[in-house]
């Protein structure tokens, strides 16, 4: 049984959809304690993100992990299970309910989202296992010296051609102009619909994450 954990994640898709992958880092005092990447066939970028978070809690669930810190470079994914946004995509729906399941195993699980530079491991992993390298399941962690630096995982842009992501954007548009009609231009505050365009296009997989 470990007391507390860190978890580290990572999902990308060369393609978006396209061929994916997800890493987890488990660590827990600086040290790493299981990595794993594997493939997931063809998925978008958040498919594989939210991929990553569900394996992750099911390995540390497995190790007795009683308070975690999960730490993810997608923003969507912290905010959607912290409740900040909505899942309003349909393939993520399944994933979320499973993660928050999963989250129930625990004493408490924290999320919070880092930069890409601060989730290296996770991100190179996930390279590792679309190159056909993955870590297998469960495998203990060996240091290696000779680990070559690779190129982060590319989130290319997908043209907006889903219908669901335009209506939802143009409602969130329509919404905020009647409000300003009616009540002035500072209610709602503009950076409050400009959060909500961006967690629109965000989970519609219309962004290139840099």
């Amino acid at each position: 049984m470990i007391a507390e954990a860190t978890l580290n994640i990572d999902g990308g898709s060369r393609g978006n959809p396209g061929p994916a992958s997800y890493a987890v880092v488990l660590s827990q005092g600086g040290r790493t304690v299981i990595e794993e990447a594997e493939t997931i066939g063809t998925a978008t970028n958040n498919v594989a993100e939210y991929t990553a978070l569900v394996r992750g809690l099911e390995v540390a669930a497995g190790q007795g992990v009683q308070q975690l810190t999960v730490l993810s470079d997608s923003e969507l994914l912290v905010k959607q299970m912290n409740g900040e946004y909505r899942v309003k995509n349909a393939d993520l729906q399944g994933l979320f309910r499973q993660a928050g399941e999963l989250r129930q195993r625990f004493r408490s699980v924290t999320l919070s989202h880092v930069r890409r530079e601060q989730n290296k491991r996770a991100d190179f992993l996930c390279n590792e296992a679309m190159d056909g390298r993955p870590r297998r399941r469960g495998e203990v962690y060996v240091e290696s010296t000779a680990t070559p630096p690779r190129p982060s995982v590319v989130k290319p842009a997908q043209v907006v051609g889903d219908e669901r992501v335009r209506d939802d954007a143009v409602e969130c548009l329509q919404a905020a102009a009647e409000a300003w009609a009616a009540h002035g231009p500072k209610n709602p505050p503009p950076a409050m619909v400009w959060e909500q365009l961006w967690s629109i296009l965000e989970e519609g997989d219309v962004l290139k994450k840099r």
